[in-house]
C-alpha cells in the first residue's frame, strides 16, 4: 500500500512518540482482527467436526442394525437344519469365538504397543534413587 504526499507531511509532523504510538494501535489492531478471524475459522472447523461425529454415529447405529439382522438372518438359516434354540446356539457360539480371537488380537496389539513402563525413564528413575543412597551413604 502506498502512503500518499499528505499522509506522508501528517507522519513527519508527527513526533517520534506519537508514531510509536501509532505503530502499537495498529498492531493492536492487526492482532485483535487476526485472532477474530482465527476464532472464527476454529468454529466454522468445530462445527464441521461435530456435524461429521454426529453422521458417523448415525452411520454406526444404522451398521449395527444390519450386523443384528444378518445374525437374525443366520439363526434362520440354521432354524432349517436344527431346532431354532440350538440355531441361536450356535450363532452365539460363533459369534463369541470371534470376540475371543478379536480380543486376543487386541491384547497382543496392546501389549507390543506399550511397555508398563517407559525404558528410559525407568533407567532415569533407576540412576537416580543410585545417585541419591550414594549421596546419603557419605
Amino acid at each position: 500500500m502506498t502512503m500518499s504526499e499528505e499522509q506522508a507531511r501528517e507522519l513527519d509532523s508527527i513526533s517520534t512518540v506519537g508514531l510509536v504510538n501509532l505503530a502499537v494501535e495498529q498492531t493492536q489492531l492487526i492482532v485483535r482482527q487476526e485472532v477474530a478471524l482465527a476464532r472464527a475459522e476454529l468454529t466454522r472447523k468445530a462445527k464441521q467436526a461435530a456435524l461429521g461425529s454426529a453422521v458417523g454415529a448415525v452411520a454406526g447405529l444404522f451398521a449395527l442394525i444390519a450386523l443384528l439382522c444378518a445374525v437374525g438372518a443366520a439363526v434362520a438359516g440354521f432354524a432349517n437344519l436344527v431346532p431354532v434354540w440350538a440355531a441361536a446356539l450356535i450363532v452365539a457360539a460363533i459369534l463369541l469365538g470371534m470376540a475371543g480371537i478379536a480380543g486376543l488380537a487386541a491384547r497382543q496389539r496392546f501389549t507390543k504397543a506399550s511397555p508398563s513402563a517407559p525404558p528410559d525413564v525407568v533407567a532415569s528413575v533407576k540412576a537416580d534413587v543410585t545417585e541419591v543412597r550414594r549421596r546419603l551413604h557419605r
